[in-house]
């Protein structure tokens, strides 16, 4: 599994999760909305450590601004709300950072 494809699918199964604690507490949904999102954030876990690093917090730190870039477009498709401009340049930058993370030279 590729790190770009373990983080996109990391990053959907955590805001499903997330989601579904959100759609419980904030819009009033069933508390059986739980158990997908607990599911769903185990598969998260399960994903993230599927990512080839020699460090876990370097993974997690690179998976950050995949989080924030797939946490917009979960905006826009899920909740119908367009990001804008500033959400945009700021997930640009995100990623560019991640970019920065993952692909730098390592002293070894």
């Amino acid at each position: 599994m590729t790190t770009l494809l373990a983080y996109a699918a990391a990053a959907l199964a955590e805001i499903a999760g997330c989601f579904a604690f959100w759609a419980w507490l904030r819009l009033g949904r069933s508390p059986l909305w739980l158990l997908p999102g607990l599911g769903s954030l185990v598969l998260f876990a399960v994903l993230l450590t599927r990512v080839e690093s020699e460090a876990a917090g370097r993974a997690f730190a690179a998976y950050g601004g995949v989080y924030i870039a797939a946490s917009l477009l979960w905006l826009w498709a899920a909740e119908g709300q367009r990001p804008d401009r500033w959400d945009l340049g700021g997930s640009a930058l995100c990623l560019l950072g991640t970019a920065v993370i993952l692909l730098g030279p390592r002293v070894r």
